[in-house]
């Protein structure tokens, strides 16, 4: 339980403060816990919610979210989450872990390289067709999360400031996103497989700990230090469990 707890005050810091982190905790949970890896997930993505929640309320209140962002991805995320979880459904174990695997890796190389270079934003100057993007973000979003359990902004913040949207507001509208994706999935996960409610409670916690740290550096410091931290650990966390998997 201090290894988990532990865990989750840095999961959490990291959701806050750059938006990948929730990736960490499934991982974490297959080591530490006898749950298997659908109930890792489903566990783990019941927690974002209530992360999604915290972050979200730290984000609105120094006015980090552009809700013109927000809402057309909120909208793909909460139809596709449950998606997500039926499918979770039906794919064993080992497939799982490499999907888990491989979105851990490219959440590394993202948070390595993700902001090497400004782009300009995509559909600038029209709203119409910017506003389809997002949905279609969101959709992906609230799918990988119901699939794998990650967080929202795991998802979303590489793809959105790939499209050029600012990086402050774009972790700020993933954090919504989150709540929306989360719950969506955790319900589809209700009806197609199992959530540790107790453990999750416990970790709730702490994430929310650590949610509240990460968003209050994520305003105050210069990241770049964390960043290629974060990177070198999930492409190492993701390289570890496909290794295990031969």
């Amino acid at each position: 339980m201090i290894w988990l707890a532990a865990v989750a005050i840095v999961v959490g810091l990291l959701i806050g403060m750059v938006g990948v982190g929730g990736v960490l905790l499934i991982p974490a949970l297959g080591l530490l816990t006898p749950l298997s890896i659908q109930a890792s997930m489903a566990t783990a993505l019941f927690t974002f919610v209530f992360t999604g929640v915290a972050a979200t309320l730290l984000f609105q209140r120094r006015g980090s979210i552009d809700w013109s962002l927000t809402v057309p991805l909120c909208a793909g995320g909460a139809v596709f989450g449950f998606v997500g979880a039926w499918a979770n459904s039906k794919l064993d174990a080992p497939v799982l872990t490499v999907i888990l695997a491989v979105l851990i890796v490219l959440a590394g190389v993202y948070t390595l390289f993700g902001n090497a270079a400004a782009r300009s934003t995509a559909f600038a100057g029209r709203p119409r067709a910017q506003r389809k993007l997002l949905f279609a973000v969101g959709a992906v979003t609230g799918f990988g999360s119901g699939l794998t359990g990650v967080g929202g902004p795991a998802l979303s913040v590489p793809m959105m400031v790939m499209l050029g949207f600012p990086p402050l507001a774009t972790v700020g509208a993933s954090q919504v996103v989150q709540i929306l994706a989360a719950a969506s999935g955790s319900a589809g996960h209700l009806v197609h497989g199992a959530i540790d409610f107790k453990l999750a409670a416990m970790l709730v916690v702490f994430e929310v700990v650590g949610v509240y740290i990460g968003v209050h550096l994520a305003h105050a410091v210069n990241a770049t230090t964390l960043r290629r931290g974060v990177g070198l650990l999930c492409i190492a966390v993701g390289a570890g469990l496909l290794i295990g998997l031969m």
